[in-house]
């Protein structure tokens, strides 16, 4: 099954296809398109990127979501544009310095993973801090990429504040 396979991927090479999986939807599609699928995602509708064939020939399913109930301000498509560009870029450099990577998994055995590398944004003089979670337990093998605005002052006094890639 796609979803045991994408389960015991390293994590870095998940990262890695995760990454580009958002950087090909978000900054290289052309700008109505991105624009729609930020807008699906805003509305809280899981949207279907795409379909990716594994090693052992099954077909992983990727799709991806928007929690943004902790984005401090006015949330439109240029802030979140430049969020995930600050967060491809910091998971980025992260792979490319083969940095160790924290990842925080769901209690009880649960599919929910959340990377603990952010990208801080201001708006308005807030800070916005957005993470990128996946979770690989979806029925029929897929597995949704979750962008994610966490509350800021939970990094209060953290590198984090700083512009930091990485979460303490």
């Amino acid at each position: 099954m796609a979803s045991s396979q994408i389960q015991s991927m390293p994590q870095e090479k998940f990262l890695l296809v995760a990454v580009n999986l958002l950087h090909a939807a978000f900054v290289e599609a052309a700008r109505t398109e991105a624009k729609k699928l930020y807008n699906e995602i805003s509305q809280g509708s899981i949207v279907h990127l795409t379909s990716v064939r594994l090693a052992d020939d099954s077909i992983a399913r990727f799709d991806v979501s928007l929690a943004h109930g902790e984005y401090q301000g006015s949330l439109n498509y240029g802030a979140f544009r430049a969020s995930l560009t600050s967060l491809i870029g910091n998971i980025s450099k992260v792979l490319s310095e083969e940095k160790e990577l924290r990842v925080f998994s769901s209690l009880n055995g649960g599919n929910a993973m959340i990377f603990g590398i952010t990208a801080v944004t201001h708006e308005d003089n807030k800070p916005n801090v957005m993470v990128l979670a996946a979770d690989t337990g979806q029925e029929g093998g897929g597995t949704t990429l979750q962008l994610m605005y966490l509350n800021p002052e939970q990094f209060a006094g953290s590198e984090t504040n700083a512009g930091a890639n990485q979460a303490n």
